[in-house]
């Protein structure tokens, strides 16, 4: 069933808006108003804080006249629009009051109850909180059916996601009116159920959580771990430069905070390497340090590359696979010669002894062991794999070093940039989208949102290159599944059991989007 369905219109131009704080998100989210034509007042408790975000709003605004995004005029209602609220009592005339103050829960349900006794019965609260559950908020207040969370992203003017989470007792013409005046004023709007994280902060877990599991394991260093997750998964940045830029201290406290939520859940287990910078002030690049060093004079570390092999005198590539495919291409339009064999057990390759398979979630060394075969060599999935510049490998512990080196001269030769990760299950890009794909759809099972609220949130909130559940239908959902399967075999871990959601399409043969 789809949760997008608007039943209630947005809230009319004419309509008031008043924001109570003004920070980043209070001072965009009131931007974003002003700039759709509402007149905002904004409020803040330290003082002249409002009235020096008004300040720098109207010059964003004048900015934004000078780039030619806006006119001249435009940028000038909009910036008269913007109000200074002295105190609470002054925002009762609003329609709506959103809040972007600290989160606290405590001070969030303090803020509305005050509220409540100042502005009129109809006035809508919407709640910027990006982790505090809308229902727990709700719960102190007289008439919680008002209240919703309104979850814009950093920067608001600049991101087009908003996240309306409705709470246990939020009525849905609320809900419905948020969504409608968040589309209105020219953002993407998605349905949420007030769970732990909602969907970004929740399905975004795998992505940072998998890249620490296997430089914590010794399977790869961050510098190569962020450029495979770049170069072939076409993420805009690499986990652990996400990290340091997010600040440790605010990913590492989101992580506990939702893990906690769900009952210490393994697949949201913090990572003890993350907590070790916490504890050491190391908070990334606004504190000079985090897994890079941000110094000045500091040398960044470069991605570990293969080695530069010849191109192997022999070819022969198998099955009709993305990968296989992808390759004989890129071999053909650098007359590499190739032919074609009749393998029908999955592999893409055999050259110079190894034969050549996309990690299907086990290690090489198991598939070796498993398959009969010694020299054993992995790729990495990829966006994709026709214009992608980077490829990780893995090779079986007793794989022999030419075949390894004869495997890697046919990627190089293809024009790949190879990174060899040490024999890790599922490689990088792989386990991570896996990871990303299953926890999306464990939120569509549960009904915190449907599946395309689920991909939207995920490209527009934090920039992915492609949905996860889109993406988990195009490489194939027995595929993911068999990833999954295989990582919870090898590890004996509940954190990679398969969402039913997943199981279900499997076994009808039919994709998430179907």
């Amino acid at each position: 069933m789809s949760m997008t369905t608007i039943q209630a219109p947005a809230l009319a131009p004419s309509a008031l808006i008043a924001v109570v704080g003004s920070g980043a998100m209070g001072g965009g989210i009131a931007q974003v108003a002003a700039a759709a034509g509402h007149v905002v007042k904004l409020f803040d408790n330290r003082a002249g804080a409002a009235a020096k975000a008004i300040e720098g709003l109207r010059a964003q605004f004048g900015k934004l006249a000078e780039k030619g995004r806006m006119s001249a005029e435009a940028a000038q209602a909009a910036g008269e629009r913007l109000r200074v609220a002295e105190q609470l009592s002054d925002l009762a005339d609003a329609a709506l009051v959103v809040e972007a103050i600290v989160e606290s829960l405590e001070a969030k349900q303090k803020l509305f109850r005050e509220l409540e006794g100042i502005v009129g019965s109809d006035c809508i609260f919407g709640t910027n909180t990006s982790s505090i559950s809308v229902t727990s908020i709700g719960a102190a207040l007289t008439h919680p059916e008002r209240l919703a969370g309104l979850h814009f992203f950093n920067p608001a003017p600049v991101m087009k996601l908003v996240e309306i989470v409705s709470g246990l007792a939020t009525a849905k013409a609320v809900a419905d009116t948020l969504y409608a005046t968040a589309a209105a004023w020219g953002k993407t709007p998605v349905h949420a159920r007030s769970t732990p994280g909602f969907i970004v902060n929740r399905v975004a877990r795998p992505y940072y959580a998998e890249a620490l599991r296997i430089v914590h394991e010794g399977g790869g260093d961050c510098a190569t771990i962020d450029a495979v997750m770049r170069d072939a998964g076409g993420f805009r940045m690499g986990p652990f430069e996400l990290m340091d830029m997010i600040g440790h201290d605010v990913n590492f406290a989101v992580t506990r905070s939702v893990w906690q939520a769900f009952y210490n859940d393994p697949r949201f287990t913090p990572s003890l390497m993350q907590q070790e910078l916490v504890e050491a002030g190391f908070l990334g690049r606004k504190a000079g340090r985090g897994f890079y060093d941000y110094r000045e004079g500091a040398v960044r570390p470069e991605p570990q590359l293969a080695v530069a092999q010849c191109v192997p005198a022999e070819i022969v590539l198998h099955g009709d696979s993305a990968a296989a495919h992808a390759i004989a291409d890129r071999l053909f339009e650098r007359k590499i010669v190739h032919s074609w064999g009749e393998a029908t057990d999955g592999r893409i390759a055999e050259v110079g002894g190894a034969v050549v398979f996309v990690t299907d979630g086990r290690s090489a060394t198991q598939r070796a062991a498993e398959a009969g075969i010694e020299n054993v060599v992995l790729i990495d999935l990829a966006l994709d794999y026709g214009s992608a510049t980077r490829i990780a490998v893995g090779a079986a512990i007793n794989c022999w070093a030419p075949a390894v080196g004869a495997a890697i001269g046919m990627l190089q030769a293809a024009g790949f940039a190879v990174c060899r990760l040490c024999d890790t299950p599922g490689l990088a890009l792989m386990r991570t989208v896996a990871m990303l794909a299953n926890e999306a759809a464990d939120a569509v099972n549960q009904g915190v949102c449907d599946a395309a609220a689920a991909d939207s949130a995920m490209c527009l909130g934090v920039n992915y290159p492609r949905g996860p559940l889109a993406w988990a239908d195009r490489v194939g959902l027995p595929v993911i599944c068999s990833v999954l399967s295989n990582l919870a075999r090898f590890y004996g871990e509940d954190r990679y059991r398969v969402s039913p959601l997943i199981q279900q399409r499997v076994l009808a043969g039919k994709n998430i989007h179907d």
